[in-house]
């Protein structure tokens, strides 16, 4: 009992200690205005161009130049095989990290390194198309790095022909066992 009463005490000395500093007052201070507003000039936008270049590079920072930027599948029989690669290197002297990669639709999915590419090194990027859909097509994938603000663009594209009709494709049991 002595120390429930004790710690009730010092929790009430500790409250009248609190409640007992004084408040500092705040004199408000008065607002100048200038003589003359100056007006805002917007910002001067420069154009962006376009550059069918394989480097993409900013001053200074991460730089990322790739083999090629558009594979051709060429002319594929449907249901071959759906994997292409983006071969590409640092050649900054910061590390280049790919935030994110997306697919201009659902039947091309890119994969990329998900760890920083140091300066000097290489990596893939890899995509998959859906080669069950027959007739040609031109896709984007779009990269979203520390290179620089814009996207990066790589593009597949080719023509999926129907696949001729053969031999089944597992071997039929034609004994009967």
């Amino acid at each position: 009992m002595r120390k429930i009463l004790s710690l009730f005490v010092l929790m009430a000395f500790v409250a009248t200690a609190m409640f007992a500093q004084t408040k500092e007052t705040v004199k408000p201070q008065p607002i100048v205005k200038p003589a003359v507003e100056t007006p805002v000039k917007p910002a001067v936008q420069t154009p962006v161009v376009k550059s069918a270049a394989p480097a993409v590079a900013t001053e200074g920072g991460a730089k990322m130049t790739f083999e090629q930027t558009t594979v051709d599948y060429g002319d594929i029989e449907q249901n071959s095989d759906p994997l292409r690669v983006f071969n590409f290197v640092n050649d900054g002297d910061a590390p280049l990290i790919i935030k994110h990669a997306k697919g201009s639709c659902g039947c091309t999915v890119p994969r990329y390194p998900k760890e920083p590419i140091m300066p000097g090194e290489s990596a893939v990027i890899e995509v998959r198309y859906d080669t069950k859909r027959i007739g040609p097509f031109n896709k984007s994938i779009r990269l979203t790095t520390n290179v620089q603000e814009q996207p990066i663009m790589l593009y597949i594209k080719g023509k999926v022909s129907k696949a001729p009709a053969g031999l089944p494709a597992a071997p039929s049991n034609l004994n009967g066992f």
